[in-house]
């Protein structure tokens, strides 16, 4: 499967793209579409359709538009990526009222958990080099400001944050994998393990692994939520510990 990166295009011309510093053409014909249509659009493709199938042309289609027009707007599909991924980060509710931090952090993960089950190809995208636009830097204040309070300092607070996110991306990239397995290889979950069910059995027999054999029946029944459960709070119960001393 090809990654996908963000940053991956003209990174200045995506910057203004999302903070909306692109100069507006003074001549031709008036524009019949707007960036955030091209962009819902995109996302709706990806959505239904999965990255690979994210191209400028597909998005025209999407639009009933011919590909060309796309390009008064933005350069390419590198780009696009950008900006779609700011663009379902989704904008802040300044409405919240303030929580403590070990809750605005809970409440960030789970935010990002219906992010990636809600667009799939989210967790796919390599997002080593973000591209900071408005709602993902609007977003990024606002847990930031949550966590002051704690009296840590700002480099500590962004990495508790990265821990946070890094951890749930991954589940849930695992996740939308265990999905959309089946679609892929026509293989049920069921079948899959009940392929090497004889042959562990057999293995089971030899006493090699006498601890694996002691395993309860249901040790293996968790779901993918079930570890982003677990996992988050033994991180948040990490740095409660961590912000105490």
């Amino acid at each position: 499967m090809t990654t996908e990166h963000s940053g991956g295009g003209d990174v200045s011309k995506s910057l203004e793209l999302l903070w909306g510093m692109q100069e507006r053409p003074t001549r031709g014909p008036k524009p019949g579409l707007t960036l955030e249509q091209i962009v819902e659009a995109a996302v709706a493709v990806a959505d239904a359709e999965g990255l690979a199938a994210l191209s400028m042309r597909r998005v025209a289609a999407e639009l009933g538009v011919g590909t060309m027009s796309l390009y008064r707007y933005v350069p390419g599909k590198a780009e696009l990526l950008d900006l779609m991924l700011d663009h379902v980060a989704g904008p802040v509710d300044d409405e919240v009222e303030p929580l403590g931090w070990r809750d605005a952090l809970q409440r960030v993960a789970h935010g990002v958990w219906e992010l990636c089950v809600d667009h799939p190809w989210y967790p796919m995208v390599d997002q080593v080099r973000p591209l900071l636009g408005p709602n993902n830097v609007a977003g990024m204040d606002h847990i930031l400001a949550q966590l002051k309070p704690t009296g840590l300092g700002d480099k500590e607070l962004v990495m508790m944050v990265a821990v946070v996110e890094g951890f749930v991306v991954a589940i849930a990239r695992a996740h939308v994998n265990a999905r959309d397995a089946e679609k892929r290889t026509g293989i049920t979950e069921e079948e899959f393990w009940a392929v090497q069910e004889p042959v562990l059995i057999k293995m089971m027999a030899t006493g090699k692994y006498p601890t694996f054999t002691t395993l309860d029946d249901d040790t293996f029944t968790f779901s993918f939520e079930d570890v982003l459960e677990f996992g988050l709070r033994a991180i948040l119960d990490g740095l409660e510990a961590y912000v105490t001393r």
